[in-house]
């Protein structure tokens, strides 16, 4: 029987709000909430301290990323689960895509999370970490890197995001498909996955600042960011990749300085580089900007807490060119 490693973080998956109390169910109490039938691999279960969701450090996401790698690559396993809040889970799924490295090869990489308590009335987080561990158990999905299994679909790290707080199908890869779907214990493909990003050796930056842009804005707001520790910026631009014209001279004067400025933009964008748009739009990219390549602000954000591992600016472009 196929093994497959359960990384539990508690949250809303993990959740019960009775009379008068609330209580986090450990990993194994949250597996034994599947019926023994419904599992198709045998689970062992590592509970992890983590932060809620949307207050998750980057040094929680990284560990993730580190033992999710080290339990294929190293322990044997043949995939890894890791129950997850939903807030921040699309995130934490790109960190772990990003750094699987070899692990991608080797087995299933699957986060999951709940939208509904562990005692709500129909909750969903019993099925979605069964769905879940047939997912990281069937070598149907090895070589897509880490993906999300929610609402028995499976959808990859790069494309996933979360469209809906309050509901059971809460994440969407749109304009992709979905990788695959859970259909009675067995997992139905339905797209390739997007191409591996490009390895790294070293250690990624934890302190990477997002920024949403406006008209109007003070570029003092990207040198505060800087002075208070930020080892890169990203900002997110409108449209194609704009951000205002007032900022341009401190991503040049950044650039100068060692720090990668990444626009991505709150639009959905194709993977054009900002120096290839049409004139007058990815102006950034006269002084220095770095295109995010078509990703959501907050996964350039973790793009650019990776890609920061190969070196300064020049590298930090070489591999968001690969991305």
């Amino acid at each position: 029987m196929k093994r497959v490693l359960l990384l539990a973080t508690g949250d809303t998956i993990a959740y019960s709000h009775g009379p008068g109390r609330s209580s986090v169910a450990s990993g194994a109490e949250l597996l034994r909430t599947v019926p023994a039938g419904a599992l198709t691999a045998d689970v062992v279960v590592e509970d992890v301290p983590a932060e809620p969701s949307w207050d998750m450090s980057p040094s929680t996401m990284l560990a993730l990323a580190r033992r999710a790698r080290s339990a294929l690559l190293g322990d044997g396993f043949d995939g890894v689960v890791i129950t997850h809040g939903t807030d921040a889970l699309e995130e934490t799924a790109y960190l772990v895509d990003l750094l699987a490295g070899g692990a991608a090869e080797r087995g299933g990489i699957v986060l999951t999370g709940a939208i509904r308590s562990l005692d709500e009335l129909s909750g969903d987080g019993p099925r979605n970490l069964a769905a879940s561990v047939t997912v990281a158990a069937d070598g149907v999905m090895r070589g897509a890197g880490a993906v999300v299994c929610v609402n028995d679909e499976v959808h990859a790290a790069r494309w996933v995001t979360e469209v809906d707080a309050a509901s059971v199908a809460a994440f969407s890869s749109a304009p992709f498909p979905p990788l695959g779907r859970v259909i009675g214990g067995r997992v139905q493909t339905l797209a390739a996955p997007p191409p591996r990003p490009p390895m790294t050796a070293g250690e990624p930056a934890s302190d990477v600042a997002l920024i949403k842009t406006y008209p109007g804005m003070d570029s003092v707001l990207l040198t505060a960011v800087v002075d208070a520790g930020a080892q890169g910026i990203v900002l997110e631009g409108t449209g194609m990749g704009n951000v205002p014209v007032s900022l341009l001279s401190t991503i040049a004067e950044l650039t100068e300085w060692g720090i990668p400025v990444v626009v991505a933009s709150r639009c959905r964008t194709p993977a054009t580089p900002l120096e290839d748009l049409p004139p007058g739009t990815g102006l950034a990219a006269t002084v220095g900007a770095i295109g995010a390549r078509g990703l959501a602000p907050a996964k350039a954000r973790c793009a650019l807490m990776v890609a920061l591992a190969t070196g300064g600016v020049d590298a930090v472009r070489d591999w968001f060119v690969r991305l």
